[in-house]
């Protein structure tokens, strides 16, 4: 998306104000994007979600390419605590991918991706004012060995949504959001300081005002990452326009989210990826080897 040369230099100029002056950053940058002719509705991405919550949809999708994996790597789809899904078991799936943060330490990129892994989600933000240490490692890294990657920011209840959509504007360039941007919103239990739970209608509020500067500077909708308990205390039911990545890691999304569509299925966050040690993320993608192709060309541009 092409934005006058004016709002470019505007942005620059906010963000480098940023560190001095972020909350007045931030309200002045919602208000400079509303009036740079770019609203939601604006965007050319669509965002169809692809996998189908309805429980009608008992058995995984019937296609050649839809079947059970011989893993391509040493560690691929284990699981330190392995839980029985049933038919509906990951596995039957044939897209696959991780999601990571500093946390993950040291990773070998290019054993990753010798693993199968088809994609990557990269904690890049939190908050207002804090940023993933290995960030900028993770992403150029996944980049250069051929892995289609994006920045997920952690919501944080007690800052407001604009400052935090400046904070992530500030810190995450372009060229890293390959693939649409992520918004992790789920309550965190073990902050030391946040223990705030908005009401639902704040919540959704908030994450709108996030979604929609972060969607506009960047020219894709993001997705939203959430676990079931979020979900259905806040979320059931809205932000239809924007593509899911459910967390579900004891039963297939149908059981968990009945009814709600999804493009992302985080099913495990204890699994054994060859090249990361210790726990990870591992999450699937919910169409065929085509579909991935297709929703690459659409959304990873």
């Amino acid at each position: 998306m092409r934005r006058p040369r004016p709002f470019a230099r505007f942005l620059t100029r906010l963000t480098a104000r940023m560190s001095a002056r972020p909350l007045a950053a931030a309200l002045v940058l919602g208000a400079g994007l509303a009036l740079a002719g770019c609203n939601s509705s604006s965007l050319t991405d669509g965002l169809q979600p692809i996998g189908n919550g309805s429980r009608a949809a008992a058995t995984a999708p019937d296609r050649p390419d839809v079947k059970k994996l011989d893993p391509p790597g040493p560690l691929r789809y284990g699981d330190h605590k392995p839980v029985d899904f049933g038919r509906r078991h990951p596995d039957l799936y044939p897209v696959h991918g991780i999601d990571v943060s500093k946390w993950q330490g040291d990773i070998d990129w290019n054993r990753v991706k010798r693993a199968g892994v088809a994609f990557a989600f990269i904690k890049s933000t939190e908050g207002g004012d804090h940023k993933d240490s290995r960030f900028e490692e993770y992403w150029r890294q996944a980049r250069a060995v051929g892995i289609p990657h994006a920045p997920y920011h952690f919501y944080y209840f007690c800052r407001p949504a604009a400052e935090q959509a400046a904070w992530f504007i500030a810190s995450v360039p372009r060229e890293s959001v390959q693939m649409p941007p992520v918004l992790d919103v789920e309550w965190n239990n073990h902050s030391k300081t946040c223990t705030k739970r908005p009401d639902p209608a704040t919540v959704r509020a908030e994450m709108k005002t996030w979604l929609d500067i972060v969607g506009r500077y960047y020219g894709k909708r993001p997705i939203i990452y959430t676990p079931v308990d979020f979900h259905r205390e806040n979320l059931d039911g809205h932000f239809k326009g924007h593509q899911f990545w459910l967390r579900s890691v004891a039963a297939h999304p149908q059981d968990i989210y009945p009814d709600h569509p999804w493009t992302f299925w985080q099913y495990t966050g204890t699994g054994m990826m060859d090249g990361i040690k210790g726990h990870t993320d591992i999450n699937a993608f919910a169409g065929s080897k085509a579909q991935w192709r297709e929703w690459l060309g659409k959304y990873a541009r």
